[in-house]
C-alpha cells in the first residue's frame, strides 16, 4: 500500500510534536515543510529558525519559508508539483490561499486548540484560560477559505480545573493535536466532515500590550484567569514600579474548598469583606500578600518585579521596605478585552 504523501505547515512549538508523529508514522511519508521565515529571537535579537523548522532540518527535509505564500508563486508552484495527498497544518501562522488550499487530492487538514466553533483565531488557549472554561480541546477539520470555519472532522476534550496554566494546558493540547492529527489521517477516506454552527462561534484574537493590565476593580476570579492564561505577561503598579504577576489563588467564598483542596497548608486570616480594590489587605507567610479586587481577594503566590528574577511571592515581600497592610497596587484604566 502507497504511503500517503504529506507536506506539513507549522511555526511554533506547538506545532512540534504533530510533526514529530507524523514522522513516526510507517505509512505517512512527509515530503516537506512550509513555515514562517526565520525570526528575531530573545534579548540579544539573534535570527533563529522556527521551532518547527529545527526539527525539519534535523530529519533533512526540505523546508520553504514564504513571506507571504499567498504571493510566493514559486513557492506554489513548488507545492504543487510535489502531488502531495494532503497538506497537515498546525499553528502554521498565515491563511492558506485558495489554490494552495485546492492541491492536494485530501485537502488541507487543520489541527486546532479548541473545540470549534469556539475560539477562532490566533489564541484559543489563552481565551479559554481567561474566561474561565471547564472544558476545552482539539479539533481536526478540513480548511476552507475562512478563519477556523472548516467542517469538523474530529475533536477531542479535556478538562480544564481552576489552577491548570498556559504552559501545562499548552503542552497537553499539542500532544493532543498530534495524536488526533494522526488518528484523522489514518481514518481519512471514511470520515464524513460535519460543518461547523457558526452561531455558535466565538474568537480567540491575538494579545495585544493592553491585555495584560490588571484591573483590581475586576473580580478576583477574573483577574486570576487573566494571569493564568495570559503567563507570563500580566503585570500591575506597585509604589511606581511594574510588577509581574505570575501565579496567584483567587480568594471568593465559592471558591474556598477548592482552595484550601489544593494547598492544605494555606491558613488565611481573616478578611474584610470592604476594601478599596488594590489595597494590601493581609500577608500570608510562605505565600504573599492578599489584595482586594473588585470581588473577593487575590493572592500573590510567584511575582516579577521589573529589572529581577521570578521569585515567591513571600521572598518579594521580606525583599521590600516596610510594606504595610493598607497600602495599594496603581489601579490602572479599565480595559474592555472580552473576546465575544
Amino acid at each position: 500500500m502507497a504511503k500517503l504523501r504529506v507536506v506539513f505547515f507549522g511555526t511554533p512549538d506547538f506545532a512540534v510534536p504533530t510533526l514529530t508523529a507524523l514522522l513516526q508514522e510507517a505509512d505517512i511519508q512527509v515530503l516537506g515543510v512550509v513555515t514562517q521565515p526565520d525570526q528575531p529571537q530573545g534579548r540579544g535579537q539573534k535570527v533563529q529558525p522556527s521551532p518547527v523548522k529545527q526539527l525539519a532540518q534535523q530529519h533533512h527535509l526540505p523546508c520553504w519559508q514564504p513571506e507571504r505564500l499567498r504571493r510566493d508563486l514559486e513557492t506554489q508552484a513548488v507545492l504543487r508539483d510535489l502531488s502531495a495527498d494532503v497538506f497537515v497544518v498546525v499553528a502554521y501562522g498565515q491563511i492558506l490561499p485558495p489554490d494552495v488550499l485546492a492541491m492536494p487530492r485530501w485537502g488541507c487538514i487543520n489541527g486546532h486548540a479548541s473545540l470549534l466553533p469556539k475560539y477562532r483565531g490566533a489564541a484559543p488557549i489563552q481565551w479559554a484560560l481567561y474566561n474561565g472554561e471547564t472544558e476545552t480541546g482539539v479539533t481536526t477539520m478540513q480548511m476552507d477559505v475562512g478563519m477556523d470555519t472548516g467542517p469538523i472532522l474530529l475533536q477531542r476534550a479535556v478538562p480544564v480545573d481552576l489552577f491548570t496554566t498556559l504552559p501545562e494546558l499548552w503542552t497537553r493540547l499539542a500532544q493532543l493535536t498530534a495524536e488526533l492529527l494522526v488518528e484523522t489521517l489514518h481514518r481519512l477516506p471514511a470520515l464524513t466532515p460535519l460543518p461547523q454552527d457558526d452561531s455558535q462561534a466565538s474568537y480567540a484574537p491575538l494579545l495585544r500590550p493592553e491585555h495584560y493590565v490588571l484591573d483590581w476593580r475586576r473580580p478576583a476570579l477574573a483577574l486570576h484567569n487573566q494571569v493564568r492564561g495570559f503567563y507570563p505577561e500580566c503585570f500591575g503598579v506597585f509604589r511606581g514600579q511594574r510588577v509581574k504577576v505570575l501565579q496567584t489563588i483567587p480568594l471568593a467564598p465559592p471558591l474556598l474548598t477548592t482552595v484550601l483542596e489544593r494547598f492544605p497548608n494555606l491558613t488565611l486570616p481573616e478578611l474584610p469583606t470592604q476594601a478599596p480594590p488594590g489595597t494590601v489587605v493581609a500577608l500570608v507567610k510562605a505565600f504573599g500578600p492578599v489584595i482586594a479586587a473588585g470581588e473577593g481577594h487575590l493572592l500573590l503566590q510567584t511575582v516579577q518585579p521589573a529589572g529581577k528574577r521570578v521569585m515567591a511571592a513571600s521572598d518579594w515581600v521580606n525583599g521590600l521596605r516596610l510594606l504595610e497592610i493598607g497600602e495599594k497596587w496603581a489601579v490602572l484604566p479599565p480595559l474592555d478585552i472580552h473576546t465575544t
